[in-house]
């Protein structure tokens, strides 16, 4: 029998969402690892020293520790809510194709399929957020 959409065997519930944007990776990554940046995707004010084992805590008591970091690409993080039965992992990728980069956003370990269906709604939004961020003012 296949399991529904969005479980896993190792990582239980987990979302994924990307969008090719017409911007240097570079430029993407510099975004979303600056204080502005991790608002949108973290949803609170947040510092990340990008150093395995560095804990963090958002302004809304959200906390975490960061599990991977490779500069320019990839920021793995561990993501718990104040009140939330379990933390979860959340990351984002960067990867460059030519001027342009590919984003992705991925969280795991979720509690169930409406979490699930949650986070793709919320990931969505952050993704075009982002998008509307680095197109400036119009």
């Amino acid at each position: 029998m296949t399991p529904p959409t969005g479980l896993t065997k190792d990582a239980g519930w987990q979302i994924g969402v990307s969008r090719t944007l017409p911007f240097p990776g570079e430029q993407v990554w510099r975004f979303l690892t600056a204080p502005e940046g991790l608002a949108l995707w973290l949803g609170g004010e947040a510092r990340i020293e990008p150093r395995r084992g560095a804990p963090y805590t958002l302004g809304d008591g959200t906390t975490g520790e960061v599990r991977g970091h490779q500069e320019g690409s990839r920021l793995r993080l561990t993501h718990r809510p104040p009140g939330a039965e379990r933390e979860t992992t959340v990351q984002f990728t960067v990867t460059s194709r030519g001027g342009s980069c590919v984003l992705v956003f991925h969280q795991e370990r979720l509690a169930g399929a409406a979490e699930r269906e949650d986070r793709r709604r919320h990931w969505l939004s952050v993704m075009d957020a982002v998008a509307e961020a680095l197109s400036g003012p119009r």
